[in-house]
């Protein structure tokens, strides 16, 4: 929504931006802003009309082109009296505990000096996070990060709908999504411009995320008139995802969708029941196979044996180690291993249940 018809940025979205965010400043409504544009300001700056496959390329028009974004955001909210900061993170950064806890040190400082974040992923350095362009599960990371009330993601349409509008005569509007199942995943579509990948499909991504950490999502046109306002207002703005009745601490939000998984862990279904519906810890009886090779403390995810993802964990063995013990019984470890670090494979303070 930032860009205009010919690809560059555009200077009334700016304002536009500003304004809005500058009147929920007034309620004393903390705002952080998750903004891409880094490319497609950079693509216009160098003359480009097609965005490069090369990943060089790719973190060289982003290097160029995020001095002109924050430029066109300071030059915007200047004119209302607020302040910006540029922040620029990697989804790799907030993997790890102490950076991730040092961001939400550095933004809730920001927030608590009247200063409006603008966060975007680190384009120049991350080659995964440009291959996905991915700045609505950002934002969503960034919604755990700091506790934040709600989450609003602006677009180009109205909201979710039951097929993609621009090609769909009958496709339907829909408000409010109480849950987010497979149905709902399965209407978003991915999106694909110039200057941008992803889409519908990422920002019901975003929302489960958000949902499992209980917090609301709004997803709206960005480009109707006083869209921001409206939402403070009370007003019916967009698709309203409600959060999830059974929420993750911020720890194990950060488990279950910050950390990549470095191995599965097949279990069998008392294992399966013990977690999801008891909050038990994983022990080495319920476990079937192991996929891939992991350390002590690595995150893993652990799937039924058909597959489907139960939980994610930070496991207290090797993968080597529990090849050994698994199917074994608590009491036999210290034989198996001749050491034993816990009863627990995953102890349940260490692992994030995975609900639809």
């Amino acid at each position: 929504m930032l860009t205009d018809n010919n690809g560059s940025l555009s200077e009334s979205v700016f304002e536009k931006l500003a304004f809005e965010i500058s009147k929920i400043r007034d309620k004393n409504i903390e705002v952080i802003v998750v903004s891409s544009g880094a490319i497609a300001s950079g693509m216009k700056k160098l003359g480009l009309t097609r965005r490069p496959e090369e990943i060089s390329m790719k973190q060289a028009i982003a290097a160029s082109g995020q001095s002109t974004l924050m430029w066109h955001y300071e030059k915007a909210f200047s004119a209302f009296n607020q302040n910006v900061a540029q922040i620029l993170l990697t989804l790799d950064g907030l993997s790890d505990r102490k950076r991730y806890l040092n961001a939400r040190k550095t933004l809730i400082t920001l927030l608590g000096m009247g200063i409006i974040p603008i966060v975007n992923e680190n384009d120049t350095v991350a080659v995964e996070e440009i291959m996905l362009g991915d700045n609505d599960n950002l934002a969503a990371h960034i919604t755990s990060l700091i506790e934040a009330d709600l989450l609003i993601m602006l677009t180009d349409i109205e909201g979710l709908y039951s097929k993609d509008p621009r090609n769909n005569e009958d496709a339907e509007f829909i408000s409010l999504i109480e849950s987010i199942g497979e149905e709902i995943e399965n209407t978003a579509g991915d999106t694909f411009g110039r200057a941008t990948i992803g889409g519908m499909k990422t920002k019901i991504e975003a929302a489960k995320k958000a949902a499992a950490f209980g917090v609301p999502t709004i997803i709206a046109n960005g480009k109707n008139e006083s869209t921001l306002e409206d939402i403070f207002e009370g007003k019916e703005v967009g698709t309203l995802f409600l959060p999830s009745e059974q929420i993750l601490s911020g720890r194990k939000h950060w488990i279950a969708f910050t950390l990549k998984s470095a191995g599965e862990i097949v279990i069998d279904d008392g294992a399966k029941k013990a977690i999801s519906s008891s909050g038990k810890s994983l022990l080495p009886s319920g476990i079937k196979e192991i996929h891939g090779n992991f350390g002590v403390g690595e995150s893993v995810t652990c799937v039924d044996e058909n597959g489907t993802e139960v939980a994610k964990g930070l496991t207290s063995y090797s993968s080597q180690d529990i090849r050994k013990i698994m199917g074994s019984k608590t009491s036999d470890v210290e034989g198996i291993l001749g050491y034993k670090y816990s009863d627990e494979v995953i102890h349940r303070d260490d692992l994030a249940v995975i609900k639809d």
